[in-house]
């Protein structure tokens, strides 16, 4: 090889490593990049208003959305402009079946009586499922999914995003560090419903017409036949009984996870209701359209390993309990919230795992010392991400989602009964003592709808 030869073989092999070496940073990663192979590819179910700023949210942390499913054109717009590269779908089940080889996660965030069916369908397909809290509407729903989630060895979350936080945490280690004593009664509240949409009301009358953009059979799923009406759509379904589940079942996932978290409460063994339809008493017949005006619910939990049984109390539709009487004048509970009722003092704190405080102050000073033994989040949705990625439980998974919503779905079961003490095997899924309850445990579901 002559001189020259050399010269320009060396220049040729200079430039072909540069080639090599000079990659887009959206290929390697870095700051602000996430790899390809380190994306988690999704599929969500209903991407207006909550589901919105679950797919921006999970895209931020690095999801590719594949594709989005919305039964309302006109409230998934925005998704669907933000995403414009994702398939669009009206079905879900369409959409699990066409993309199937496409994704490997799936997010559910549609109302409460459509998060059973399509969180099991693409359980079933072997695919990681985030899904809005509550995990289903019923109580069999919420049983079977649980199953189904641990039988596939899936990655999954409900849409608790308190239960990520740095105060629930902190109410675990000062609970079970013995802050307050003994924790014997907890008390549990919501400014919900009312507020929001209305409850206390019978089914409309007129019959409007179909928007052009909502498929109204679809939006019905699995539950019986009705006329479309505003009342129940895109807003307003969380306060009647075939859609939502009222006041606790929108923010018990909020609130009274921390106390069966904290306590390790397990199952409750009885639940009574009482209810008001005017709100001028906490007595009434239950309307069998929408849920109460307000409610106050009795939960009694047996003795467990490390503790005494416990009664938990919840109150919605503007109903609390008293102040404790170590709260300082001018102070007051925040309007959602926890009340810890120990030997030794009381500890409260909002919802979504607000900071816990502890009275008398006396007692603050020697919570601060108990030593923090549990796992610090990177963040809810981050868990979930990373969990599809890693393999990780995230702490909201369906393994802990799953019997923590059934408590919450068996005081919705009471507010059907109110004034009756139903006496529950949560081994058996059965009210023992009221056979009229088993219709609403498990409900039927429309024909090409079923789990």
């Amino acid at each position: 090889m002559t001189p020259l030869q050399n010269k320009v073989s060396r220049r040729s092999l200079i430039a072909a490593m540069a080639t090599v070496l000079v990659v887009p940073r959206h290929v390697l990663g870095g700051a602000g990049q996430v790899p390809p192979s380190e994306r988690v590819r999704v599929a969500s179910i209903g991407v207006g208003g909550m589901g919105g700023g679950d797919v921006g949210t999970i895209s931020r942390l690095g999801a590719e959305m594949i594709a989005l499913c919305d039964v309302d054109a006109t409230r998934a717009a925005g998704s669907f402009n933000n995403f414009s590269k994702a398939r669009k779908y009206q079905d879900f089940r369409v959409m699990l079946e066409k993309e199937a080889k496409n994704i490997d996660a799936v997010t559910v965030s549609t109302p409460d009586h459509t998060h059973a069916v399509a969180s099991m369908a693409a359980i079933r397909l072997g695919k990681h499922v985030y899904c809005q809290k509550p995990m289903t509407q019923t109580l069999y729903e919420c049983r079977e999914v649980t199953k189904a989630a641990a039988k596939a060895k899936v990655i999954t979350s409900m849409g608790n995003q308190g239960h990520a936080s740095e105060g629930s945490r902190l109410t675990n280690e000062w609970i079970r560090g013995g802050a307050i004593g003994a924790v014997r009664e907890v008390h549990a509240w919501s400014d919900r419903a009312g507020r929001l949409w209305k409850q206390g009301i019978g089914r409309p009358k007129e019959l409007p017409t179909i928007p052009n953009s909502l498929n109204w059979d679809l939006w019905l799923g699995p539950r019986k036949e009705r006329p479309y009406h505003p009342a129940y759509a895109p807003h307003n379904w969380r306060g009647w009984w075939d859609f939502g589940t009222g006041a606790l079942g929108d923010m018990g996932c909020h609130i009274i996870d921390h106390p069966i978290w904290a306590l390790e409460l397990g199952a409750p063994a009885s639940v009574e209701a009482r209810t008001t339809l005017d709100g001028s008493s906490i007595e009434g017949k239950p309307n069998f359209d929408t849920y109460p005006i307000a409610s106050v619910i009795y939960f009694d939990f047996p003795a467990g390993r490390n503790r005494p049984p416990v009664k938990l109390t919840w109150y919605d539709g503007g109903l609390m309990p008293p102040a404790p009487r170590e709260m300082p004048r001018g102070q007051k509970l925040p309007d959602n919230g926890v009340l810890y009722v120990g030997s030794k003092g009381v500890l409260y704190h909002s919802s979504h795992g607000g900071m816990p405080r502890i009275l008398p102050e006396s007692l603050q000073e020697e919570a601060r010392k108990i030593p923090k033994t549990m796992e610090r989040s990177p963040g809810h949705y981050e868990e979930w991400v990373q969990g599809c990625k890693s393999g990780k439980k995230p702490a909201a998974g369906f393994d802990y989602s799953g019997p923590m919503t059934e408590t919450m779905l068996l005081g919705v079961l009471a507010l059907r009964f109110p004034g009756t003490r139903l006496e529950w095997d949560s081994e058996a899924l059965k009210v023992t003592n009221h056979e009229g309850a088993a219709e609403f445990v498990r409900v039927e579901a429309r024909k090409g709808w079923e789990l």
